[in-house]
């Protein structure tokens, strides 16, 4: 394994990260040729489907892990994660959400052949789920959709990762995310994503309701 040196140190919590076993994974070619790696995870304890709604439009800011003031994106994966940006507003003018583009940066597994540096077009972010994808050309390579449900106890979340065009006249665009996000990659965001998931349930509730008092104090 070649460590990716654009990485940051990783940071030290005080949790364990949920295994791959903790969640129900699925990995398949669909009939036009495209690859699907779906997730149904583990109970996101503790986490409601607004906050992650918040989560996603207010992952710019820091949070305390253990004493340590920390970029909350390197908290939702201390090991994985460089950064966020938020690089075009949303339709309403918040940071994220239909028309808005974000640019994510980080290294599945902390591999250099793993990194990813991509902004993608948001579609979709409400209580009921989220929507990005990557495009080159205006044409949709990589597409990752995300459903939550409110359950007893936390929230039920479901996402996958679909790879390809499913169009057999755009083969060079496939052979091209073929190299850019091989199967291999494909399975390793799988980890990653429960990982990425499960972490939620250990700072969200605490810097959600602390974001909340704040503002009502504002």
């Amino acid at each position: 394994m070649t460590i990716d040196p654009e990485l940051p140190p990783p940071f030290e919590v005080p949790w364990t990260m949920k295994p791959l076993e903790s969640a129900d994974t699925h990995v398949e070619v669909l009939p036009d040729g495209r690859r699907k790696y779906a997730i149904v995870h583990d109970v996101v304890r503790d986490v409601t489907p607004a906050m992650i709604v918040w989560w996603l439009k207010h992952m710019d800011g820091e949070v305390e892990i253990a004493g340590r003031v920390i970029p909350r994106y390197r908290a939702w994966h201390p090991r994985d994660h460089v950064s966020v940006r938020y690089a075009r507003r949303a339709h309403d003018g918040s940071n994220m959400g239909p028309g808005s583009r974000v640019h994510i940066r980080e290294s599945f597994g902390r591999e250099a052949r793993y990194r990813v540096d991509v902004v993608d077009d948001v579609l979709r972010l409400d209580e009921g789920g989220f929507v990005h994808v990557h495009r080159r050309a205006g044409v949709e390579l990589v597409r990752m959709e995300y459903t939550f449900e409110a359950i007893p106890g936390g929230t039920r979340y479901r996402n996958f990762l679909i790879a390809g065009t499913g169009s057999r006249f755009l083969r060079p665009l496939d052979a091209l995310v073929a190299r850019r996000f091989p199967d291999a990659m494909g399975r390793r965001w799988l980890l990653h994503n429960v990982e990425e998931v499960g972490n939620l349930e250990r700072f969200l509730p605490a810097l959600y309701e602390a974001e909340r008092v704040r503002g009502e104090r504002g």
